[in-house]
């Protein structure tokens, strides 16, 4: 218990502290590599000792002089420098040692004082971060200095924000339109009961026209929100992916009934494209397109679908008659809820959710999607999937 309360009171293991105590463990390794070198430096330099004695009378011939026997003085005096050389080894290697402990304490203050220094700019971005909230997301960090480590950080920072901001924003749009899409038809709804209620002369045939359309508007009511629902799950991305052919998808599609496609020609050109991912969201996805490509459509019209394999990517193609759409509005069209001229005024059970859904499904899918208008008239949609090689032939599931 004492060590785990002991534990508890240690203040907390910051990056100032960590670093600190790497500078002091730096320092501390380099003193004592020095203070040994210094040791064995001075230890064999001074080792040798030199006596010279004056000796009376003739010199002696000898070939090795330190091979002669010193007389008992002598031998007494080099003892006596063997010892004093020891002691001041001993000496150096204490002094030494607490000049270490000294600098070692300094330089552990220095290195609390440089990593407060380094860490202040990380400090000051923190504290700026949460402030941040989804009221004030448009502020910015805007570090300025040198382009350095901390330079880049706050900058990327910076850049997510942005990116969060945006997506705020178009989050708070889609839910305000999917809000308005959703209170449309219960208003509907309601004034079609409170209209049958208070009509006193309402026969047999006036109710059954109005539950008609209560039907017909409920229906509508489901379709979006089956829509919002593919869109939801299309956001989150893809468990697994298993091998499918875009071909056998497009042809499986176009074997649907359309009623309004009987005003229309439909041609298919579906060569092999194979590709991978999750089969319902992308038949979903040539589903939206060719109804897409169906309903904003002029009489007489035609509607082609294309698939095969271009540039190492396996392409559907969409392309289709109708209204001439300016090149610089066909972007919209991939936002929920949008749609362009008299597409917002006819209430036809197209709520604007089409492409947004072929949008998130492609994305899911790492596909690209590309969309152009066409100068007489109508809209080419092409999403290129990643090309994904398999042996066994893929029917539509």
């Amino acid at each position: 218990m004492r060590p785990l309360l002991l534990m508890r009171r240690l203040p907390p293991r910051t990056v100032r502290l960590r670093l600190t105590l790497l500078y002091g463990a730096l320092f501390a390794v380099s003193g004592v590599v020095l203070l040994t070198v210094t040791y064995l430096l001075v230890s064999h330099s001074t080792g040798r000792l030199v006596l010279i004695s004056h000796r009376a009378g003739p010199p002696v011939s000898d070939p090795d002089p330190l091979l002669a026997p010193l007389p008992d003085g002598m031998a007494a005096a080099r003892t006596q420098a063997t010892r004093q050389h020891a002691a001041e080894l001993h000496e150096l290697l204490v002094q030494s040692g607490i000049a270490l402990a000294i600098t070692l304490v300094i330089s552990i203050a220095l290195g609390w004082l440089v990593a407060g220094r380094v860490l202040r700019p990380l400090q000051t971005m923190t504290t700026a971060i949460r402030q941040i909230s989804a009221r004030n997301v448009h502020e910015r960090l805007a570090a300025g200095g040198p382009r350095d480590e901390l330079k880049d950080l706050a900058d990327t920072v910076d850049g997510l924000l942005g990116r969060l901001e945006t997506a705020l924003d178009a989050h708070k749009r889609f839910v305000a339109n999917a809000a308005h899409e959703l209170r449309t038809p219960l208003t509907l709804q309601h004034a079609l009961l409170e209209e049958t209620l208070t009509d006193r002369a309402a026969t047999l045939s006036s109710f059954q026209a109005t539950f008609e359309r209560l039907l017909l508007n409920s229906e509508q009511q489901e379709r979006l929100l089956e829509s919002l629902l593919t869109l939801t799950r299309s956001e989150r991305g893809l468990g697994r992916r298993r091998p499918l052919d875009l071909a056998v998808v497009a042809d499986h599609v176009l074997l649907a009934p359309r009623p309004e496609a009987a005003r229309l020609r439909v041609r298919a050109d579906t060569a092999p494209a194979p590709a991978s991912g999750d089969q319902t969201l992308v038949e979903r996805l040539v589903t939206n397109l060719v109804d897409n490509a169906t309903h904003y459509n002029h009489a007489d019209g035609w509607v082609e679908v294309t698939t095969a394999t271009l540039a190492g990517r396996a392409v559907v193609s969409v392309a289709n008659t109708g209204p001439v759409i300016p090149a610089g509005q066909v972007d919209r069209l991939f936002e929920p809820f949008q749609r362009l001229g008299d597409r917002t005024a006819r209430n036809d059970g197209h709520h604007g959710l089409g492409l947004s859904i072929v949008r998130a499904i492609a994305t899911a899918h790492d596909a690209t999607v590309t969309a152009r208008s066409r100068p007489e008239g109508g809209l080419v949609v092409e999403v290129a999937f990643p090309v994904r090689e398999f042996a066994e032939p893929v029917t539509a599931q």
